[in-house]
């Protein structure tokens, strides 16, 4: 009994000791994997800082899927750092595999085109997955890979994110380079729609929102009649689109042009991700009203104020209202942080565009006006804000404010 009771205790102790050779190759992984890690943290921040608009990602080993790492990215030029930094850790670059976007899951059709008035880009390829943008109608995007029945997208800003196949039409260079070429014309109208025949009384064929674009065939009664990307057909009343030519080159762009479109949109209430006539969030409400006059500026607020002339509105990295007042001019960029006492350089969390006289339009809730002054009725909302920075656009040629005219996407 009791020799017994000695070899359990003995291969008790052992089995303390002792590491399994798959727990041993477990930690050696950690160790690679955390080399990994960090080498591709170093190259994000050289190559990929806004991930928004550039990728260098990294995937562990997938057991049942994979045994390698893989990195997935959009810099081509990132590579070679990224392959002299494992050679100088001794990481063999046989475990993993780099998959430069495009990449063969969306074939030649490296371009595309929205298919719906509005279409939804999420953060991942889930329908459950967060909104973080939307692209309109005859847009063209970038397809750089398909997954789960969504593509990963760029949009002519450059933000990626993942679209429903259903939204797009994927297309050949040759069939691209035709849908930009072909008449079109642009929705000017808020909403509206289009039909099977040039009767406003017939079959719907979709909704229209304000900015999309559809190949114009003719015009017949009062309707254009129009193709969409996929091939369907349509007619259009005259009033409510134009010639996309003609929109472009009409569109000098003015203060009172940008502050039109932005008023047109009071109302409209807030969705976070929302850059449309059905609704918008802060930094989608700026970016729509300057579309609309033919300028695209990035996506997020917090991009947005990277770009324009800066303009001083503070003392001591506070407000100074009466500063502000005499610096600021119509369709200035108003940036905010949350809450009160934030510095100047606060993380920016809300935009709004600048009217005169104190007041500025933004969306919050729905689309509103509210004024920076305490004596103000409609002040009520700046009390939960901290006014940190202000970019002028209108006139100015930063490379981060790109004109429709001349962008490849168009």
């Amino acid at each position: 009994m009791m020799k017994i009771r000695y070899v359990f205790l003995l291969t008790l102790f052992y089995s303390c000791i002792y590491i399994p050779v798959n727990a041993q190759t477990h930690l050696q992984d950690s160790a690679e994997y955390n080399k990994i890690t960090h080498i591709v943290e170093e190259i994000k921040t050289l190559y990929a800082p806004d991930q928004r608009t550039a990728l260098f990602e990294l995937h562990p080993p997938n057991e049942g899927l994979s045994a390698h790492y893989q990195v997935t990215t959009t810099e081509a030029e990132a590579l070679p750092a990224f392959r002299r930094q494992l050679a100088n850790n001794d990481i063999s670059e046989t475990n993993i595999m780099i998959n430069l976007l495009p990449d063969s899951s969306v074939g030649e059709n490296v371009s595309g085109v929205v298919n719906l008035s509005v279409a939804n880009l999420r953060v991942t390829p889930r329908n459950q997955a967060e909104l973080a943008s939307q692209v309109l109608l005859g847009t063209t995007v970038d397809l750089l890979q398909q997954a789960n029945g969504y593509y990963r997208a760029r949009t002519p800003e450059g933000y990626i994110g993942w679209v429903s196949t259903s939204s797009v039409t994927p297309m050949s260079p040759e069939e691209v380079g035709r849908w930009k070429l072909a008449r079109k014309v642009i929705f000017t109208a808020d909403f509206g729609h289009a039909y099977t025949e040039p009767d406003l009384q017939s079959l719907r064929v979709s909704d229209l929102v304000m900015g999309n674009l559809l190949i114009a065939l003719d015009q017949t009664n009062g309707f254009y009649h129009v193709q969409y990307p996929d091939g369907r057909l349509a007619y259009v009343a005259d009033e409510l689109v134009r010639p996309f030519d003609e929109w472009l080159g009409t569109n000098n762009v003015t203060a009172e042009s940008v502050l039109a479109i932005a008023k047109t949109m009071m109302g409209v209430p807030y969705l976070w991700g929302g850059t449309s006539i059905k609704g918008v969030d802060c930094s989608g409400f700026t970016k729509t009203a300057y579309f609309m006059n033919g300028i695209i500026i990035p996506r997020d607020a917090s991009q947005q104020v990277l770009v324009g002339e800066p303009i001083d509105i503070l003392s001591a990295d506070t407000l100074n209202t009466e500063k502000a007042l005499r610096n600021l001019r119509p369709a200035d960029l108003l940036f905010f942080a949350s809450g009160q006492g934030r510095s100047s350089d606060a993380r920016i969390t809300h935009v709004a565009l600048y009217l005169g006289n104190g007041e500025f339009i933004h969306a919050a809730g729905t689309v509103r006006i509210n004024s920076m002054l305490p004596e103000a009725s409609n002040y009520s909302d700046f009390q939960s804000r901290t006014l940190v920075a202000a970019r002028r656009y209108v006139g100015q040629e930063d490379t981060g404010l790109k004109a429709v005219a001349t962008n490849p996407s168009y």
